[in-house]
């Protein structure tokens, strides 16, 4: 499922960009990793960090955030998620309902995580972002390569570690 960001460059002037994405919790909360994959002209780069204390979701979306972050210039971006949380927020439009009442859900409760939505949001705006669904634990390469790299990046914050792979 492709969903459209709304900045307004002409996708044609900026550079391509595919971004594969995971996060993983050792409990819920616990100990967390994040990694993402950014493919260019044939180039990779694999990126991964965590939190000793957090949540999947968090993670999840730290691992959107961290890749939007590392692009040098407003790009076009293939983001491919297994997370539904990450991309129905954009595909259903939720951001955009949480972002007019306030940062409030439906039933009026605060959403979880608006630090994170923000951030995100505004990255949306600077970068021309196309959100992808990728079926978890299906055997797709690159979804099956953050997994393995976010889940041991969590378990390296487990025990009062640093999360060091």
């Amino acid at each position: 499922m492709k969903i459209q960001s709304t900045a307004n460059t002409n996708d044609e002037e900026r550079k391509r960009v595919t971004i594969y994405t995971d996060g993983s919790c050792q409990g819920n909360p616990g100990p967390g990793g994040w990694s993402a994959i950014l493919l260019y002209k044939g180039k990779e780069r694999e990126m991964a960090g965590g939190e000793k204390n957090t949540t999947n979701n968090r993670m999840e979306l730290t691992a959107v955030i961290e890749a939007l972050k590392a692009l040098k210039e407003p790009c076009t971006a293939d983001v491919y998620s297994d997370s539904l949380y990450v991309v129905d927020a954009f595909r259903k439009k939720w951001i955009d309902g949480w972002e007019r009442k306030g940062w409030k859900k439906a039933d009026n409760k605060a959403v979880k995580n608006d630090d994170l939505w923000k951030s995100l949001l505004e990255l949306t705006r600077l970068h021309n972002v196309n959100f992808h669904h990728v079926e978890g634990h299906s055997g797709h390469h690159f979804n099956e390569r953050c997994d393995t790299l976010a889940q041991k990046t969590a378990e390296g914050y487990s025990n009062g570690g640093s999360g060091s792979l």
